[in-house]
């Protein structure tokens, strides 16, 4: 642990007035792109890792890495207890019931991948339904609609309000006893629209239908707790939580763990294999075929433990407060529109600027220093529902200031200058 990180002072913990401190855990933010400090505002995409989190990744790599389980010797075992003690940080981080309701995965599209194959694959036959939003990343629509093509089964979704809501009522009115599943973000990527996600999960506990939560974008920066929540499943990345890529989460409740089919086999998932049969491992083993990504699951860990000593609840404040900081400062400038303006939403600001496309937007604005993200975002069918081809976001974090989002709004009318545009 780094010193910075030893001298914390106690929770509750105040980021405006350690602002420099947490800064300073991430080596990457003092970087300067050509002649101008770095701006990063892309955090939706990926966030970045604390000093520490970096630190522990050497550390594995050169006095722990082995491969895991099975074998006696030290640096096996060593290693072994540390990726176990990563599953139960991440079970301690979302409040899950057991460590056995915890499957790593490479990240939030493999976990949904998991259950499409592990429970679509046994559960959903021809004429059954699977709800989702018009408001999903394509990893929580394409793996349903494979299904759906394979099973004969029929994808239902739920519409979007101009404001960026999903339509409640509408919703409800498609749970029936045909719907196998609902899969649901829990934050949008593109809008940043926050889903009163218990109220869908107990409407369809209502008809007996489980929920999958895709949750890549709300635990970093809210605090999730699935058993409150009553999901059947909830996935999330390392990556957006201030860890490594390569390495996610699957929650899922042990009574649908236990009845779905794996969806890898290989080594490790296994009980005992002939030429006869096989019997699968125990969960949440039967779920993890092959060697893991265990120095990614440890530095997860790591991660979550520098999130927790902060407090998701106190991020989530302080991100609030930079969001509505932007949308003010944003909603100033002639000819920029934002897309998604829902009542509540994580720190993310979708725009676009009249005469500059997206993509020109963000190139100048990198010229600046500054990181945003252009493009559809994963999420076309948000596109086509709002009449654009792309949009400008920004998305922030717990360690951007306020004098960031100055110089975001800076570089915007700058660029509408080099454009003459407004």
């Amino acid at each position: 642990m780094s010193a910075v990180i030893e001298h914390r002072p106690n929770p509750p913990f105040d980021i405006e007035r350690d602002i420099d401190q947490i800064r300073a855990d991430f080596p990457i933010l003092s970087m300067r792109v050509g002649d101008k400090p770095l701006v990063y505002l892309d955090n939706a995409a990926s966030s970045q890792m604390p000093q520490r989190v970096i630190d522990r990744i050497v550390r594995y790599q050169t006095h722990e890495h082995s491969n895991i389980h099975r074998a006696v010797h030290y640096l096996s075992e060593t290693a072994t207890a540390q990726y176990e003690a990563a599953r139960g940080k991440v079970r301690a981080f979302i409040n899950a019931g057991s460590e056995r309701e915890i499957v790593l995965t490479s990240g939030t599209t493999d976990a949904i991948n998991l259950v499409m194959h592990g429970y679509g694959r046994k559960f959903v036959d021809a004429g059954d339904e699977i709800v989702i939003s018009a408001i999903e990343h394509h990893a929580n629509i394409v793996p349903w609609q494979m299904l759906c093509e394979e099973r004969g089964a029929k994808l239902k979704v739920i519409p979007v309000t101009d404001a960026g809501e999903l339509a409640f009522d509408a919703y409800q009115a498609l749970l029936n006893p045909r719907v196998k599943l609902v899969c649901i973000t829990h934050v949008s990527n593109a809008l940043g629209t926050i889903v009163p996600i218990k109220d869908y999960i107990d409407a369809a506990h209502l008809h007996g239908i489980p929920v999958l939560v895709d949750g890549a974008q709300a635990a970093p920066h809210l605090p999730v707790d699935v058993q409150a929540l009553g999901c059947d499943f909830y996935a999330f990345s390392g990556h957006k939580v201030c860890g490594p890529t390569g390495i996610g989460v699957l929650f899922g409740r042990a009574e649908w763990l236990e009845k779905m089919q794996p969806f890898k086999g290989g080594g490790d998932m296994i009980s005992s294999v002939s030429f006869e049969k096989t019997t699968y491992n125990v969960i949440p083993y039967k779920f993890e075929a092959g060697t893991p990504p265990i120095m990614a699951a440890i530095a997860l860990g790591e991660a979550l433990d520098y999130l927790s000593e902060i407090g998701l609840s106190t991020i989530a404040r302080r991100e609030h407060e930079l969001l509505a900081y932007a949308t003010d400062e944003v909603s100033h400038i002639g000819g920029l529109r934002i897309i998604g303006t829902a009542e509540r939403k994580a720190a993310v600001l979708s725009m676009v600027v009249e005469g500059i496309h997206p993509h020109d937007l963000g190139t100048l604005l990198n010229e600046d220093g500054v990181a945003i993200r252009t493009g559809h975002h994963c999420a076309q069918p948000v596109m086509t529902r709002f009449k654009v081809p792309a949009t400008a976001r920004a998305s922030f974090a717990f360690y951007n200031t306020f004098a960031e989002v100055d110089a975001l709004v800076a570089s915007l009318k700058r660029a509408k200058s080099v454009f003459g545009v407004g």
